[in-house]
């Protein structure tokens, strides 16, 4: 691909002079692979690498715009493809730690460029001239011979800038840009009150016997962490979830599990310098004003526009279809936990904090299945190798540890290069399992390098996979749970997607938000295949293999407690769609209230509680999944029904299905819309009958 000069050489800017920079990032990385070498950059450096990253490319922008020649699709559509390059750099570097190792200084520093950010991304979304050269090269697009990708990126393009106010007078974008500075701020201060609260809400426990049926490991893990905050001899929880959910499925102290509950639960709900409820209701009440502003309704219909589901509407007759034999499930296994709790003798309704406790015991009496015995055979490493021996037999991957030969970011991250079927190199891939306090709670995909290309070079993807697991205490392994297995095979899953991913733009890169969980979940169907748990559960003491009477249990047993799962997630999913459907906000809007009434008024059983509330419902309120948290049941429509195509053929690791898969979901990035690849990978379109078999709904 040709780079014009121009771009060249302001990138080249940094290191004209042939000498190396003070500042790390301004040179190129000389580590294998290209990787950074974060140990030597300072929070100095990242600040000047980011101003610098945004006035080079502002220099870029204008040299576009200043270019004499009519607006051609290499010189204005490329080049602005292509422009930015340091900053992405930087930002490349810096996000992925800000989220993972995120220091006071860090934080203070995103607060500092949140609003600079905001502006220079305005700056060149709201410009009439490079908007009009866009448009020029967009109206002419019919008599282009562009490939199938130059297309899309022609059409990213110009949607971007229609779709960011560039069609709106001088006052509305002077009010538009001040609600995306507002917006970008509130975000953020949300994240972090979140990352906050969730490191820094403790239930303390002062005798051992408050911790009876909890797991010896989790014992120590608590009191290693009451040591670690001043306070030795006693117990400690933080709101991790490694760290207080055995407390909600182990412990038999109930008042125990209800003070653990309400305060995972109440994050951001406290009234404390970091509560999110006037946070939250503000930037319901900003979007809203933004989607009027760019002649939407509301802004669900906004952000949905440029989805598969496309409308409301379409969201609402998934959910609606999946929520009433979620909640006939509901209160079936509710029936169970009182049974259990009856047994005990006692005679009390079961409320919240009661539902995990003794859904497990339900879940031992009907199957005769006990995943503390499970755990034994979780090892993290072990589950590890079992998720590369899928890739394996799936794509043909390797994987070579390599962490001693690569700068490191975290002494518990491993790194890999990871080797394509021919031997080449397809990306790096790090892996990070556990939690600190550093560390923002839930598991996510990212990037220190995106896929790319150079001329003719195919740039390899740096990837993270960032979870937050069990993790090894003293002499004792990390022994995982049934759902953590899961989550890392899901992530995985979109670690692949980035390995695989093959576009020469970066406008191409992105799909659907409600795509991008396809391959992602898709990949959790393999963790538990009797086939594969030959491979990776072996006893962590004795390298037994799992017996298969044990396998049976597991497979006959993963479907109960869907009900619960299935109801708090659709929850989530409802009151973020419920909130962003608004036409109208109320006065002194209390996002709490708003969200308990409305799931009230569906008949959600008392006992539940939206998975994730919205005071700490970083994937509406921080961004990304706003009006989007559906995505996960929409994706599952697919991935469902994705894996019957390997079912189907008696063998889930059919190398055809999984070459198509590859070919046409994993490969083209954005190239195709994602119902356009989907059908391209299935023959059809899906259909929804292998969701509701999967959670036995």
């Amino acid at each position: 691909m040709k780079r014009l000069f121009f771009v060249a050489m302001a990138l080249a800017a940094c290191s004209c002079s042939g000498e190396k920079s003070a500042n790390p990032l301004f040179n190129e990385f000389d580590a294998p692979f290209g990787i950074a070498p974060f140990s030597e950059i300072t929070i100095e450096d990242y600040r000047e690498g980011l101003l610098k990253g945004m006035e080079e490319q502002k220099a870029e922008v204008e040299a576009i715009i200043a270019n004499p020649e009519a607006p051609t699709f290499e010189n204005t559509v490329v080049a602005l493809d292509q422009c930015g390059e340091l900053l992405r750099k930087v930002r490349g570097t810096f996000g992925p730690l800000s989220s993972s190792n995120s220091t006071d200084e860090m934080r203070a520093l995103e607060k500092e460029l949140s609003p600079l950010f905001s502006a220079h991304s305005d700056d060149i979304n709201l410009n009439p001239d490079l908007f009009a050269r866009v448009k020029a090269v967009y109206e002419q697009r019919e008599e282009l011979e562009l490939t199938a990708e130059e297309q899309k990126v022609l059409e990213n393009q110009y949607k971007r800038f229609v779709r960011s106010g560039a069609e709106l007078n001088e006052e509305e974008k002077t009010r538009l840009r001040e609600l995306n500075t507002q917006l970008s701020m509130l975000q953020l201060n949300f994240s972090q009150n979140l990352l906050h609260e969730t490191n820094n809400t403790f239930v303390v426990v002062e005798s051992v016997e408050e911790l009876a049926g909890l797991p010896e490991g989790n014992i120590a893990a608590a009191a290693k962490m009451a040591e670690e905050q001043g306070q030795p001899g006693k117990w400690m929880f933080n709101m991790q979830r490694p760290s207080c959910n055995p407390v909600l499925q182990y412990c038999s102290n109930r008042a125990l599990r209800e003070k653990v509950y309400n305060a995972y639960y109440n994050r951001g709900n406290v009234d404390n310098e970091y509560d999110n409820k006037a946070i939250s209701a503000e930037i319901v009440k900003l979007r809203l004003e933004k989607a009027k502003l760019m002649g939407y309704e509301n802004y669900a219909q906004m952000a949905l526009e440029e989805r598969m589901a496309k409308t409301p509407e379409a969201v609402y007759n998934l959910l609606d279809e999946v929520w009433g034999p979620a909640v006939k499930k509901a209160q079936e296994e509710l029936n169970d936990i009182r049974a259990e709790i009856k047994k005990e003798g006692h005679s009390f309704e079961p409320a919240g904090w009661d539902y995990m406790y003794y859904l497990d015991k339900a879940k031992q009496a009907k199957f005769a299945v006990d995943e503390q015995e499970i755990r034994a055979y979780l090892e993290i490493n072990n589950v590890m190798q079992g998720i590369f021996h899928v890739a394996g037999q799936l794509y043909g991957l390797t994987f070579k540890e390599i962490t001693a030969e690569v700068p490191s970011y975290e002494p518990t991250a491993k790194a890999y290069e990871v080797l394509d079927k021919d031997g080449t190199t397809l990306a790096i891939f790090y892996s990070d399992n556990f939690p600190r306090a550093s560390k923002r709670a839930g598991a996510w995909c990212t990037s220190f390098r995106g896929q790319s290309y150079e001329g003719e070079e195919r740039i390899i993807p740096i990837v993270v996979n960032c979870c937050n697991m069990t993790a090894p205490t003293g002499d004792g392994p990390a022994l995982q749970s049934i759902d953590n297995v899961e989550t890392l095979f899901h992530e995985f899953g979109h670690a692949l997607h980035s390995f695989m991913r093959d576009v020469r733009y970066n406008s191409a890169a992105g799909v659907e938000r409600d795509f991008v969980e396809l391959p992602s979940q898709i990949n959790e169907h393999w963790a538990f295949e009797p086939e594969v748990l030959k491979v990776y559960a072996k006893h962590y003491e004795t390298g037994e293999v799992i017996p298969m009477e044990l396998v049976e249990k597991i497979v006959e047993s993963s479907k109960y407690g869907q009900g619960f799962a299935t109801v708090e997630y659709l929850a989530a999913s409802l009151s973020d769609m419920d909130l962003h459907v608004l036409t109208e906000i109320p006065e002194n809007l209390n996002v709490m209230e708003f969200e308990a009434e409305k799931l009230a008024a569906r008949g959600i059983p008392s006992q539940i509680l939206p998975r994730y509330r919205m005071t700490n419902f970083s994937h509406t309120m921080g961004g990304g999944y706003t009006a989007g948290y559906y995505s996960y049941m929409w994706a599952e429509v697919l991935d469902a029904d994705a894996f019957d195509a390997f079912a189907e053929t008696g063998d889930i690791y059919n190398q055809e299905v999984a070459d198509k898969f590859r070919r046409f979901v994993l490969t083209p990035g954005g190239i195709d819309d994602g119902m356009v690849m989907y059908k391209n990978f299935r023959g059809r379109e899906p259909k929804i009958d292998a969701l509701l078999r999967n959670r036995g709904l």
